[in-house]
């Protein structure tokens, strides 16, 4: 009997560059964590390198360098315009500094009210648990802080709890860093249950893009924390090209586990800023019940200038997905606003003026509708 073409792909890769691993080894998620290609020798052991990806060593690295051989797997080794080798490989590009591009794009140091936490919307917090990722996109938002820099520290952090244990207007907690699904299983059962014992808190979110990057990493017991604590999880995903059986197996046992699953894009330049990709992309996360709700235009942080797209791309795109699928596929775009100003969704113009008492409508296909406003006092009675 011939392997699915994943299977096959996946045995394929570990037969060339680990012999020596049997399929349990390559299973276990702390195998994959340890084995991560992490340097420019071991990365030119599984890819072909152009100069320019060779050269991105050369200069000071914004995004230190990590990826699962899981990951490896999915990536074309002859091929620099892989989408997903694109978004992890580093290139040259990163090492110049662009008009408006800074360290903290978003002002997160400035609403940090103790170390670890950001307090920027008035009921809710951003708590960054973890230093570390399984993979390190190119493009992170926390490029500052991410690796093993020790800038986040211990997980179990007693200020930033204490924080949110005497600010009774925090409903919402927002897990995140790094990455918070690589803490061990009993670190993070404490850290959640110390949150859930805080009673104006109302909602636990963990953001993680474990489920695409090292889907080996949702084992049973990660599933009875989770379970056990019930957050909702935002996952990160960037391509079609990670919707593998791993994939679907992994989000289908979190999706079991009652776990509510959105999922959060970043557009990037020639890798995903194509309407066709995205549209794909999530009808996929549809099929493994996971809901697309926001796709990001990329914030300026240093050497991001060759992955973000201008802000009318970002709408054209959008122009094309929404009317064309269902709604429950279409995530609402937004900028992430520079220096604290937070999530501001930006929409293609559907209101195009007034004619008497009708608002005037444009639809996806481009064409004009009136719709009859409601306004207080001008209705009539109907004879019943």
């Amino acid at each position: 009997m011939t392997a699915p073409p994943a299977v096959a792909r996946a045995n394929a890769f570990r037969r060339l560059h680990f012999p020596g691993i049997n399929e349990a080894d390559w299973s276990d998620w702390r195998w994959q964590f340890k084995n991560r290609i992490r340097s420019l020798a071991n990365l030119a052991d599984f890819f072909t390198l152009t100069e320019d990806e060779a050269n991105a060593f050369t200069g000071k690295m914004n995004v230190p360098l990590a990826i699962t051989p899981y990951y490896a797997s999915l990536i074309n080794a002859e091929n620099p315009q892989d989408p997903l080798r694109r978004s992890l490989v580093p290139v040259k590009a990163e090492n110049f500094l662009s008009a408006g591009e800074q360290a903290d794009p978003l002002g997160e140091e400035a609403s940090s009210p103790v170390p670890g936490l950001v307090h920027r919307y008035p009921d809710r917090v951003l708590f960054l648990v973890s230093e570390l990722c399984a993979v390190y996109c190119r493009y992170c938002t926390r490029s500052r802080l991410v690796g093993d820099h020790g800038t986040v520290g211990d997980p179990s952090r007693e200020q930033a709890i204490e924080y949110i244990e005497q600010h009774s207007e925090i409903r919402d907690v927002l897990l995140s860093g790094g990455d918070p699904l690589t803490l061990p299983d009993d670190r993070l059962d404490q850290l959640l249950g110390r949150i859930r014992a805080i009673d104006h808190v109302e909602f636990v979110r963990i953001g993680t893009k474990v489920p695409a990057v090292l889907p080996q990493r949702i084992t049973p017991r990660l599933l009875e924390v989770l379970k056990k604590h019930k957050p909702w999880l935002s996952l990160h995903f960037t391509h079609p090209n990670e919707l593998t059986p791993e994939v679907a197996d992994a989000c289908g046992k979190l999706a079991d586990a009652g776990l509510p699953l959105g999922s959060q894009t970043v557009l990037l330049r020639g890798i995903n800023d194509d309407a066709q990709v995205l549209t794909q992309l999530f009808h996929g996360l549809l099929k493994i019940r996971v809901r697309p709700y926001y796709l990001y235009l990329c914030d300026p942080i240093p050497g991001s200038h060759h992955f973000r797209t201008s802000v009318d791309a970002a709408l054209g795109i959008m122009q094309k997905i929404r009317g064309y699928t269902t709604g429950y596929a279409v995530p609402t775009l937004v900028i992430d606003a520079p220096n604290g100003g937070g999530k501001i969704p930006i929409y293609p113009e559907s209101i195009i003026g007034r004619q008497g008492d009708s608002v005037l409508l444009r639809n996806f296909e481009g064409k004009t509708f009136s719709y009859p406003e409601s306004r207080a006092g001008n209705g009539h009675r109907f004879n019943v």
